[in-house]
């Protein structure tokens, strides 16, 4: 794991350490096929393999919220589904960011960046260069902070005009 990478999960409840780490998963599927992996997909697949997944379970799972899902068969399993190694998400300091992941977790953040900068743009019309550059520096800023910047940063042009309000 990188140095801001460690920095970035530092101080994390573990709950909140495995929401980080299934959301990065689902955002590389993003990425690599360009559609979100459904609950439905997910929850099949699961059967397909013996474990049953509630629709409430996969959404604290990934929000990072109620109790600690520690299962091994269920992250295991998981794990096999995201093509990762099998102790990815069971967590823990040995459980490395994998290659392919890691590869595409600047161009994800970075395409999440421009998304959000784009609309900025065009919401704020004709602004000074040191104004757009105070908001870019704060964006960036704000989703290397916070793990759920990461996933704000990917949401609709809605979230990405509260982040421009908040500068303003």
């Amino acid at each position: 794991m990188s140095s801001d990478q460690e920095a970035f999960s530092a101080g994390l409840s573990p709950q909140a350490e495995l929401a980080r780490r299934l959301n990065l998963l689902l955002d590389v599927v993003v990425a690599e096929r360009g559609q979100p992996v459904t609950f439905r997909e997910v929850q099949q697949k699961l059967l397909s393999r013996g474990i049953k997944l509630s629709r409430a379970r996969w959404f604290y799972m990934k929000d990072g919220t109620g109790r600690l899902v520690s299962d091994p068969a269920l992250l295991g399993a998981l794990c096999e589904i995201f093509n990762v190694d099998s102790g990815y998400l069971q967590g823990g300091e040995a459980a490395d960011l994998p290659e392919r992941i890691d590869s595409q977790l600047e161009f994800v953040k970075s395409l999440r960046a421009a998304r959000v900068k784009t609309f900025a743009a065009r919401t704020l019309g004709d602004v000074s260069p040191e104004t757009l550059r105070a908001i870019t520096e704060y964006l960036n800023r704000d989703i290397n902070r916070r793990p759920e910047g990461e996933q704000a940063a990917a949401g609709s042009s809605s979230d990405a005009g509260e982040a421009v309000e908040q500068v303003e």
